[in-house]
């Protein structure tokens, strides 16, 4: 950066002394000096003779003034330079600390998920039991407790299939277990059961076997926020799902595109709710872009582009 500076100044230094150089020659070639003292020996009055030195003076001054900007031009640049570089490590700190509070959160909903299924689960489970056993034992003898043991076993049911509900939400139903690929899979073929006049088409290229869990948890929490917003607000028929991982050791990425054909919205995000603003901050922690496209009667398309972290002990 220093060298093309450096290359302008001695390039304008040349030019001034070849300039000032061709001056000197053209005027002792015509004799200037003595052609404006003929001209001004009529005015003497004026003084026009003391003419020479009083430019002097102001081409010194002027020499003096410009000298004088450029160094404080250079200090604010300097100073500018510094604000810009505490401004990008305070950015970079933000975005650390953005992405470990989402590592965090993945981390505690996944304990929380763990509890509900191990705890919580498995004595709803032992209580369920233990109703059938009383219903099955007083279905003639006792009508009445009978019916009272259905009605746990129907509140246990009720009871079970909302924390399953909890826990899919805390936790995608085998990421861990199927990795992304077979989780957004599954994900999608429920909700073209619960959608059968939506046509979900889900597509993905490249290896999505590798990514770190935080990456992996963002992807699979854009599409389920974008299909949620899709049963909501879009009206669609048809919706298309593409991850693509391009890109080798120095430039690895996950591109993902979401659209759908409804009824669009002139703005984007804030129609949307808060969830798509969630994911913004998530995909930004990430290092990466999330950007929206839609206008009225023309859909709706989210597109996100997130960077692969380098292995450890890379350089930054």
């Amino acid at each position: 950066m220093k060298d093309p500076v450096r290359r302008i100044h001695l390039r304008d230094a040349v030019l001034v002394a070849i300039v000032t150089l061709a001056t000197w020659v053209v005027c002792g070639y015509f004799n200037v000096t003595e052609m404006l003292r003929r001209l001004t020996a009529p005015y003497e009055r004026y003084q026009f003779d003391e003419l020479p030195t009083v430019l002097l003076v102001l081409g010194l001054g002027l020499t003096w003034f410009a000298t004088r900007r450029y160094r404080e031009a250079r200090r604010e640049i300097a100073r500018r330079k510094s604000a810009e570089s505490q401004l990008a490590h305070a950015l970079a700190d933000n975005r650390r600390l953005a992405q470990q509070y989402v590592e965090l959160q993945e981390s505690e909903r996944k304990a929380l998920a763990r509890e509900l299924h191990d705890e919580l689960g498995q004595y709803l489970n032992v209580i369920k039991l233990d109703a059938v056993g009383i219903r099955d034992d007083l279905r003639v003898t006792q009508p009445a407790a009978h019916q009272r043991a259905s009605t746990i076993v129907e509140n246990c049911n009720h009871i079970h299939g909302a924390i399953t509900t909890l826990m899919r939400e805390l936790r995608p139903t085998g990421l861990d277990e199927l990795g992304l690929a077979g989780a957004l899979e599954h994900y999608v073929e429920t909700w073209r059961a619960r959608l059968p006049e939506i046509s979900l088409e889900l597509s993905m290229t490249g290896d999505f076997g590798s990514l770190p869990e935080s990456i992996t948890v963002t992807l699979y929490r854009l599409v389920q926020e974008a299909l949620t917003n899709v049963a909501k607000h879009a009206s669609a028929s048809r919706v298309t799902i593409h991850l693509d991982r391009t890109g080798g050791a120095e430039a690895d990425k996950v591109e993902v595109a979401i659209a759908d054909d409804g009824v669009g919205t002139a703005v984007g995000l804030p129609t949307r709710g808060l969830g798509l603003i969630g994911m913004r901050e998530r995909v930004m922690a990430l290092r990466g872009r999330l950007t929206f496209t839609s206008s009225p009667g023309q859909g709706f398309e989210l597109s996100a582009q997130i960077p692969v972290a380098p292995a450890a002990g890379a350089a930054p």
